[in-house]
């Protein structure tokens, strides 16, 4: 969706997709907006408690039943295993996609770890699918005339213009770009705390036989998991940056993470949108 400054800022039912690198604060600045004005949607929220709900599950549980204890009050119906994703907690998502390596340092072999990549693709296809429906409901239902979209992380590997064209019709697509002094410092933090990613599967295949060619290693399953992923981690980045831009190019508009972070109230919010479509017109 295109539209003038002018246009933006009387737009009176404001519907708009966040876009960004996990880190670059799409949650944060989402969270910043009036709730009683705006509906929240987290497309990794979705993801967990819709596509992913019972694959998360069968996850938690398949490893409560590898403890003698559990697995008796499991079989018993004594106790039951819940997941409790919110919007700001989002670790059985990261937990289930897992970590590619040694199953004995907690990795997941190389098919298992496909196959958890493939569900949350499809995952999140269907969650940003979901949106225009979300938009309707909550007015609807809610009364909510503004909708904010905090889109994954990820949703820039999907390869899917069917997804990047319906967020397009219904929604205003702002990508948050880091700018570089703040680039180091998100790599940093992803390897001192790695943390499973969503990965497009050719950038994998490529990536992982440079690390084992790099590494010496003979298979996947001999991988220290949390070393592949702060190994990988910088070379998604770079990877994930022109995908951003170039979404941002055809369908939306950019700010800066510096900008996005000195919003305080939703008239700055506002603001802010209004001036970067007015420079990119």
């Amino acid at each position: 969706m295109k539209m003038s400054p002018r246009e933006f800022l009387d737009w009176q039912s404001k519907r708009i997709t966040l876009l960004a690198m996990s880190g670059a604060g799409k949650t944060t600045l989402a969270n910043k907006l009036p709730k009683a004005k705006w509906f929240h949607y987290s497309g990794d929220y979705r993801i967990g408690t819709k596509y992913l709900e019972e694959p998360i599950l069968d996850n938690i549980k398949r490893q409560a039943m590898s403890v003698p204890f559990l697995r008796q009050l499991l079989l018993s119906d004594s106790i039951y295993i819940s997941s409790k994703i919110t919007v700001d907690n989002l670790a059985a998502v990261s937990s289930f996609l897992g970590k590619l390596g040694n199953p004995e340092s907690g990795g997941l072999s190389l098919k298992e770890f496909k196959r958890r990549q493939k569900l949350h693709h499809d995952a999140e296809i269907a969650a940003m699918n979901d949106v225009p429906d979300f938009i309707h409901k909550a007015e609807d239902i809610y009364g909510y005339k503004n909708f904010i979209n905090d889109a994954g992380g990820s949703v820039c590997e999907l390869d899917n213009p069917e997804v990047l064209n319906t967020l397009a019709r219904h929604t205003l697509i702002v990508y948050i770009k880091i700018p570089p002094a703040l680039e180091q410092t998100i790599i940093e933090r992803s390897q001192t705390d790695p943390k499973p990613l969503y990965y497009r599967e050719s950038f994998l295949d490529e990536k992982l036989a440079e690390f084992m060619h790099l590494k010496n290693y003979p298979c996947p399953e001999a991988i220290p998991p949390d070393d592949f992923v702060s190994w990988i981690f910088p070379e998604l980045f770079k990877s994930r940056l022109p995908r951003y831009e170039a979404i941002a190019a055809q369908y939306g508009y950019t700010v800066d993470a510096h900008d996005a972070a000195e919003v305080k109230t939703e008239h700055d919010f506002i603001r802010l949108i209004a001036e970067a479509i007015a420079k990119q017109q």
